[in-house]
């Protein structure tokens, strides 16, 4: 039997990440394939692969969307999973999808930064692009690493801005004239809306928080034997380290 996720009601904070993804769910996993040239399913995998590592027996995938990464994860560990996501839009896709995967993974409504779940119950956690999204990402990391018991691995997945000169200069062409007229394009006015939020957002936050900070964050929330991977040249960023 299948563990419960005690649904939470999300509050009042997050409205960013409401706005931006009140109108995806439908063609989200196309759309995120296209518009990121494919490297989003091999990020992804390298996510999957950190996890996996661990061999967990329960994994919470926060911020789960439109749970590829929860199904992946299962197909890969055989874990049991659960998932939790903020956006209902987001939650009803995700259980249509794991529906059509035999079902078994429950998906809550639940902000990364109040997760339903009791300390140390889950032996893995999991999220994507969240950090962006929340008003004190390190607060969030602490929330994300009290669920994991010690020893557990907590892996990431985000976006990154290129450092090499070179490839800077290209993804900031790409994030702020060719994203936006390929989302309008493929997915209308709202993947309109996310082209061109998403680059000025990716900018912002590495600017705030550098990726040198986001580890020291991560290691001031618990957890030790972080690690880097910048993937794409750059445009993706996967971290996993081990609850202490």
């Amino acid at each position: 039997m299948h563990a419960r996720v005690a649904a939470a009601t999300p509050g009042h904070d997050n409205p960013t990440a409401r706005r931006v993804f009140a109108d995806l769910p439908d063609r989200y996993d196309r759309l995120a394939e296209w518009l990121s040239f494919g490297q989003n399913g091999r990020w992804r995998a390298a996510l999957v692969d950190a996890v996996a590592a661990g061999a967990p027996g329960r994994i919470l995938d926060v911020a789960t969307g439109t749970a590829g990464v929860a199904l992946a994860l299962r197909a890969r560990t055989g874990a049991e999973v659960l998932g939790v996501d903020l956006d209902e839009g987001m939650a009803r896709r995700g259980r249509a999808n794991v529906a059509r995967h035999g079902g078994g993974i429950p998906i809550a409504l639940a902000r990364g930064e109040q997760l339903p779940l009791p300390d140390a119950s889950v032996d893995a956690l999991s999220f994507c692009y969240l950090l962006r999204y929340v008003e004190d990402p390190a607060r969030a990391l602490v929330e994300l690493a009290r669920v994991v018991r010690p020893g557990g691995v907590v892996a990431s997945l985000e976006f990154l801005v290129p450092e090499q000169p070179f490839w800077h200069a290209m993804w900031w062409l790409y994030t702020r004239a060719v994203l936006p007229a390929a989302g309008a394009a493929c997915g209308g006015l709202p993947w309109y809306r996310v082209g061109r939020f998403l680059g000025p957002s990716i900018s912002a936050h590495y600017r705030r928080y550098p990726v040198r900070w986001t580890v020291a964050a991560w290691e001031a929330a618990g957890l030790a034997d972080v690690q880097v991977r910048r993937m794409s040249l750059g445009g993706g960023l996967v971290m996993w380290g081990r609850r202490r």
